[in-house]
């Protein structure tokens, strides 16, 4: 568990706040308001940096504090604080009020009190012993680091590891009272390969959530072998013809184009600042037939997963879309206030400093019934793209992504490495050309910013074919 120094009067973590916390809310809504939520939270994080066989930096980093929101009709105000007395959380909800200019003291909102606590984090208590010791993590980061040095072309090797344990409290003026421990852990390798004019890069990422002992296992020298792999079949690379072609997605990271190019078109803040071409498409046919398209935070270690979200609901499955037809938006809270579309389970935040807002969790393609190598016999000249790097995504679903490592087809085959290609489109476009996907389904961890801050994300698909889509190049 979490440790902090306690002052009298105050929010402590790991002991019953019932009281102190309807004290709170009942001020609140005596004030006027017509909800109330508190977000109370305690980190504990850690981050350790390797590049070539040294390690270059080492950062703890320890927080405390309280969001707490106020709904006032369909308008919200927002204040945080890293002061959990009695005092200073009272301060912080008349701050909120002002905020609203609730002028109408008369209590029409009923706060019976707060429910039996759920606490999520019971079995999670001891999980700040069972994470690796910085000595660990620092000595395993390092024999990464030393196996991505295999050859003088390599002038760039950095590992890295970053660890998050956030001890939380939820309580608000539905009687919603939880609390959680959330541990994230993720690692990452990253190699530069140079060759007189040529060069190329190669990077992996790996992550999990609620897994104490996860990075113990983790197959450093696998994972080494494909950055290395990769840097070295993309460094002599020729650059890809510019053109409107069939490619293939690989699985795993590929998805980070839906997840990018539709899936944030798909939560209830786009709905609210009208900026979704879904809008008015609920139960009708957004994609083609084969896409299933799901997002969900309840997949035992992935990034995303989570036992409770930011507003104090459990995740649930949401099937987004089924056969090509939008089933579902993503939705939180004020979502489900101002757009009618039920809480998903999906209120996410940063940390305290943030509102909670809709926000993806495993968000993911569901996997089809053909193999990788029919997708790629299907195609006579084409692209496939094994790997995507960063790129950008436009209000309303347009995006540009950069393809790290890209291989011509030819003839049913892959062919020549190739660099310098990018994926140009426009979600509602290119959804209907996803005519087949794979069997092959495989999830990746990330972190997606947004509105509430950067959260913890999975992405993923199987292959998929897009039977036309805009490749730039040179």
């Amino acid at each position: 568990m979490l440790t902090s120094q306690i002052k009298s009067n105050e929010i402590e973590f790991g002991s019953c706040n019932k009281d102190l916390l309807e004290e709170i809310i009942f001020y609140g809504i005596g004030l006027g308001a017509d909800f109330i939520e508190l977000f109370i939270e305690n980190t504990d994080n850690s981050s350790v940096l390797a590049e070539e066989d040294y390690i270059t930096s080492v950062s703890p980093s320890f927080g405390r504090g309280a969001g707490i929101r106020i709904f006032k009709d369909n308008r919200d105000g927002f204040v945080s604080t890293n002061d959990l007395s009695k005092h200073g959380l009272m301060r912080s909800v008349s701050q909120a009020i002002e905020m609203l200019d609730i002028n109408d003291k008369r209590n029409r909102e009923v706060f019976n009190g707060l429910n039996k606590h759920r606490d999520y984090s019971l079995s999670k208590k001891t999980w700040i012993n069972e994470v690796p010791s910085i000595h660990e993590i620092s000595e395993k980061l390092l024999v990464s680091t030393k196996s991505l040095k295999k050859n003088n072309k390599i002038i760039t090797r950095k590992g890295s590891y970053s660890r998050n344990l956030q001890e939380v409290i939820i309580a608000s003026s539905d009687g919603t009272y939880v609390s959680d421990i959330r541990l994230h852990q993720t690692v990452g390798l990253n190699v530069i390969a140079s060759d007189a004019q040529y060069r190329s890069n190669g990077s992996r990422r790996f992550g999990s959530s609620g897994m104490p002992n996860e990075f113990r296992f983790w197959d450093h020298e696998k994972a080494a072998n494909d950055v290395f792999e990769s840097s070295m079949n993309m460094l002599y690379a020729d650059y890809v013809d510019a053109g409107q072609m069939p490619v293939v997605l690989a699985n795993k990271f590929g998805g980070v184009i839906f997840h990018e190019a539709c899936g944030h078109l798909l939560e209830t803040t786009q709905i609210e600042r009208g900026t979704t071409p879904f809008v008015n498409k609920l139960n009708e046919k957004i994609a083609h037939e084969s896409v299933t398209a799901i997002d969900e935070g309840i997949s035992e270690g992935s990034f995303g997963s989570l036992s409770v979200d930011d507003e104090g609901m459990e995740p649930e499955k949401s099937v987004l879309i089924k056969d090509g037809i939008l089933k579902k938006f993503i939705s939180d809270r004020a979502g489900e206030l101002r757009t009618g579309h039920k809480r998903t389970g999906s209120g996410r935040r940063q940390n305290y400093s943030f509102a909670a807002a809709s926000r993806m969790r495993n968000t993911y393609i569901a996997k089809g019934e053909y193999s990788k190598e029919d997708l790629i016999s299907s195609i006579t000249d084409g692209l496939y793209c094994k790997s995507m790097g960063g790129g950008s995504v436009g209000a309303t679903g347009q995006f540009n992504f950069a393809v790290e490592e890209g291989y011509l087809i030819k003839n049913g085959k892959l062919t020549n490495p190739v660099k310098g290609a990018t994926l140009i489109g426009e979600a509602k476009e290119v959804m209907p050309k996803i005519s087949m996907c794979g069997n092959d389904l495989e999830l990746a961890p990330g972190f997606c910013g947004s509105i509430s801050g950067s959260v913890n994300v999975t992405v993923g698909q199987p292959h998929i074919k897009v039977d036309s889509i805009t490749v730039g190049g040179r």
